[in-house]
């Protein structure tokens, strides 16, 4: 077996493949990283067969879709997963062909109703079913404790102790543990009791992930996140620097308009000399009375550079093209001493 971990902060996700035909699997993938996963599929003669998610994840983006989408490859994921995205529903006792492997799916709920296992011959790809040391919480949606216990005592630990256990998280900086290991010193594994596993779950206090909503509304309909939204913006819009538009304003360069997005407070209270206003939530309602002609050189800024990128990418959808984003957004242009005005916006362009 050919086989990679990746880490992504405390997120894993694996790239595993049969030595023998070069056939791949990618399991858990997280979104930032899919330019490494295609480069080491790439470099190493690899070919993906399936794209693989172990559940919903709640704590990140998942670039099972992405990936799947890009490589006309099928995502898969349990049959009882909510997300909408999936081409092959696996169940319990099912396996997954990749070249000479066998990947065997094993349902085990607790973390998420949709959460799986995937057996190999030496190893298990547990999700966040098992971590090292630890198990997967069970107070996010579609969590039960009590399931957790059927998996764990019931499923997984059935399994031979030798086998590797790679997980989807480890926040310590560690790759893999074994299945005897965990059972020896895992802490949620030593209560036994099904009622006493449940009230150890159940008193765990534990922060609620950052992105918990986002993460499940883009996982479960494979729709995209702000940062995926942005990133794709910033790949199809110019920039041009501070210092670029300190110097064409200092000059009173007349081909240059900068053009506020945010709200009309904040615009009032300070923004760069003879800037235009519409906020981003009125631009594409208001823009042709503000800047009526469209050859018009625009700079769009914001507070941070990311709500402006996006505006940018619109106004050029709407045939805007000489528009550009501010590099790095009003707040750096305010500590880097640059002239600011405040008062009432300018109507138009004209």
């Amino acid at each position: 077996m050919l086989f990679h971990q990746f880490r992504a902060g405390g997120c894993l996700s694996y790239l595993l493949a049969c030595e023998r035909s070069h056939v791949a699997a990618l399991v858990d993938p997280e979104i930032s990283l899919v330019e490494r996963y295609l480069g080491e599929a790439s470099s190493a003669g690899l070919r993906l067969k399936y794209v693989i998610d172990t559940h919903t994840h709640a704590d990140h983006f998942s670039a099972t879709h992405t990936v799947a989408q890009r490589l006309s490859l099928p995502a898969v994921m349990h049959r009882a997963t909510e997300a909408v995205h999936v081409d092959l529903r696996v169940e319990d006792g099912e396996e997954l062909l990749v070249g000479d492997l066998r990947l065997q799916v094993m349902h085990t709920p607790g973390h998420t109703s949709d959460s799986m296992c995937l057996v190999a011959s030496d190893r298990v790809l547990t999700g966040d079913t098992l971590l090292i040391q630890a198990t997967g919480r069970t107070d996010l949606p579609t969590g039960d404790p009590a399931a957790m216990h059927a998996s764990l005592f019931g499923k997984l630990l059935g399994l031979d102790d030798s086998l590797l256990v790679f997980p989807a998280h480890d926040y310590e900086g560690r790759s893999s543990t074994t299945l005897g290991a965990q059972r020896a010193t895992n802490p949620r594994l030593q209560l036994r009791d099904p009622a006493a596993f449940v009230a150890q779950m159940r008193s765990l206090s534990l922060a609620m992930p950052t992105h918990l909503t986002e993460a499940l509304r883009t996982n479960r309909c494979g729709a995209k996140s702000v940062a995926q939204m942005i990133e794709e913006a910033t790949r199809s819009v110019p920039f041009m620097s501070m210092q670029e538009v300190r110097r064409r304003i200092g000059e009173g360069a007349g081909d240059l308009r900068p053009l506020d997005v945010r709200e009309r407070d904040a615009f009032e209270a300070g923004h760069l000399p003879g800037a235009l206003h519409v906020a981003r939530g009125q631009l594409e309602l208001r823009i042709d009375e503000v800047v009526p002609d469209p050859s018009t050189r625009l700079v769009v800024y914001c507070d941070l550079g990311k709500i402006s990128t996006l505006a940018v990418a619109t106004l050029r959808a709407m045939g805007y093209l000489r528009a550009a984003a501010l590099d790095g957004g009003l707040r750096a242009w305010k500590e880097a001493g640059f002239p600011i005005t405040s008062g009432e916006h300018r109507a138009d362009a004209r």
